[in-house]
């Protein structure tokens, strides 16, 4: 019974890590410098609202593209897409992640600060 909850408890740890894991976590830092580079589609899972409320810059709000989401996206499969929402809590980002790796996206990451972060780091939004 012990090695049977044991095997149990490692399936369930195992699952977690593994979720936890789909997406590579991006810092503020690192994607600031990919939007200055202009190397990256970074995609807001927030709502319209809170959309219309901040946005990071260039970011585009996931409500009004995930009916179309390859149009919106690069040609280039390889290119970075990163995908937030409202906090290291929140995991609404996976629709978008989820849905760009669908499409055939290779390097999808998650802003796991998201916008509460992002604002709490002084930097800067869009309405």
């Amino acid at each position: 019974m012990k090695r049977l909850l044991a095997s149990l408890c490692a399936i369930a740890l195992a699952s977690v890590a593994a979720f936890a894991g789909e997406y590579p976590d991006i810092s503020i830092a690192e994607l600031k410098k990919a939007i200055a580079d202009k190397k990256v589609v970074v995609i807001d899972v927030n709502g319209t609202e809170s959309y219309k409320e901040g946005h990071v810059a260039t970011a585009l709000n996931f409500a009004d593209i995930k009916g179309d989401l390859a149009s919106a996206l690069p040609k280039d499969k390889d290119a970075l897409v990163v995908a937030y929402c409202g906090g290291p809590s929140c995991n609404a980002y996976t629709q978008a992640a989820a849905a760009a790796t669908k499409l055939g996206y290779t390097n999808v990451k998650h802003l796991s600060a998201g916008i509460s972060g992002w604002t709490k780091a002084n930097e800067p939004t869009v309405k």
